[in-house]
């Protein structure tokens, strides 16, 4: 027997407001230090950033400002056929006319509880798009505050958002993780390798692979699809039927490195895991294939060096905007570190179990999100009672076992030395976090043993 529940409108609940945009003519409203909200920044569960910011004068004549836990919701754009974008506010954040700011006006019901009812309704909001004169989706505000959300009982309504907060805190933790080890990996390579002298062209150590498949040719398969929308929103690859797909994809495999061309500005990078044999990407990747594999993670860390980044905007074509190009056979001159066989080989012994890593975390962040996707309209609607489950204690976590299991191999009279600030950065992080009991305590991670280690060596 499922819990009791009541279905109220959604205005009955919350008030809505929208944003705006300053004038772009007005450079005295821009490049400030306040993140600005579009449709193409609001990605993910949490919002705390833009790549657009505005100034104090920007958002006193232009914009408003999403207090935090407010929730913002796209209402109108091209990409709402896709999904439906829904993110609670983690910072202060301004936003533009396109989206809705939505707080709750009841004092019984939290907004993060909203935020998961609406997450539940994610097929209903779908059902209720609009098409735009331009083509664009569109959530009319009448029938968005017309709409039924579940309200379940208090004591319930608690219990179902608490697991869910617990929930979304995890996949968000393990993501953490993961900038972490990015970090690591990219800082180690620049200490080492960004001042090397020896160089060679990036010709010499990959290739460009451009073989496509056409979708049309494939139908009734389910692609593992590598796209620009699916990088920005969770980092994670979308499967979909290949008749589903309109343009022709490049085939990749887990050799790949992939890096957009599109806008570079924005720095995608993508070390595809390809669970599948059916793996391809967005032609507005380049998709470059090592010619030593064993040598792969030493040219993703190359690839991924903010001085690749600065080449890449050297050789763009197209106006300054959105619509900014990197040419993939220009990127072939880039003059990459060339060490010597030994140290590339050592670089990659460090790099290649924590890229690992990295993949196994974004496999295990798609499970728990799969988990929270099929649970949440389930609990949300009464379908099952949770009244009296403890919802309080998600099984099977593996951080514990990540984070003690990241090798750190000294090598060669510790010639892969972290930085004492790398250590610190991460130490001071896992401190906050000490009395959990799905972190190790701070003093015992490998990051600080290490800096401990240095201590020593320095004393």
């Amino acid at each position: 027997m499922g819990c009791e529940v009541e279905w109220i409108p959604l205005g009955d609940i919350v008030n809505i407001s929208s944003g705006g945009t300053p004038d772009k003519k007005q450079t005295e409203y821009w490049n400030g230090e306040i993140p600005w909200i579009s449709a193409k920044t609001l990605t993910g569960d949490t919002v705390t950033t833009s790549n657009n910011f505005i100034t104090k004068k920007g958002l006193q004549e232009g914009s408003k400002l999403a207090p935090v836990d407010s929730i913002l919701l796209l209402t109108r754009g091209s990409g709402l056929f896709k999904r439906i974008p829904l993110a609670i506010v983690g910072a202060p954040v301004a936003y533009n006319q396109d989206v809705k700011c939505l707080t709750s006006k009841v004092a019984t019901i939290s907004n993060r509880y909203v935020f998961y009812a609406l997450k539940a309704q994610s097929s209903v909001l779908s059902n209720m798009l609009e098409t735009t004169g331009i083509g664009a989706g569109k959530l009319a505000t009448d029938r968005l505050l017309g709409m039924p959300i579940p309200v379940l009982s208090c004591d319930v309504r608690d219990k179902v958002e608490s697991f869910f907060s617990v929930l979304s805190r995890k996949i968000e933790l393990i993501d953490q993780l993961n900038d972490y080890l990015r970090e690591l990996v990219s800082s180690v390579f620049a200490q080492h390798f960004d001042h090397i002298g020896d160089t060679t062209e990036l010709r010499n150590t990959l290739s460009i692979s451009t073989k496509s498949l056409k979708p049309q040719e494939h139908a009734g398969e389910m692609w593992e699809h590598y796209s620009i929308p699916a990088f920005d929103e969770k980092h994670q690859p979308v499967f979909e039927p290949a008749a589903e797909i309109k343009s022709n994809k490049y085939q990749i495999d887990s050799d790949c490195i992939l890096i957009s061309r599109l806008n570079p500005s924005t720095k995608r990078i993508w070390m595809p895991y390809c669970s599948s044999d059916r793996a391809v990407c967005s032609t507005e990747f380049i998709v470059y294939k090592p010619y030593l594999k064993k040598y792969k993670s030493f040219y993703y860390a190359a690839i991924d060096s903010p001085m690749f980044t600065d080449f890449l905007l050297e050789h763009v074509s197209g106006s300054t905007g959105s619509r900014q190009r990197a040419q993939p056979k220009d990127t072939l001159k880039y003059l990459v570190p060339n060490p010597d066989k030994e140290e590339i080989e050592d670089f990659c012994a460090f790099a290649d179990p924590i890229y690992r890593h990295v993949q196994m975390n974004e496999q295990q962040m798609a499970k728990l999100e799969i988990l929270r996707d099929i649970l949440l309209p389930k609990l949300m609607s009464g379908e099952i009672d949770v009244s009296k489950v403890d919802l309080m204690q998600p099984a099977n976590n593996h951080l514990l076992a990540y984070m003690h299991n990241v090798p750190i191999p000294y090598r060669k009279e510790q010639r892969w030395r972290l930085p004492s600030t790398m250590c610190w950065h991460r130490c001071r992080a896992y401190s906050t976090r000490r009395n959990s009991s799905i972190w190790p305590k701070y003093s015992e991670s490998c990051y600080c043993r290490h800096s401990m280690y240095q201590r020593h060596e320095t004393s």
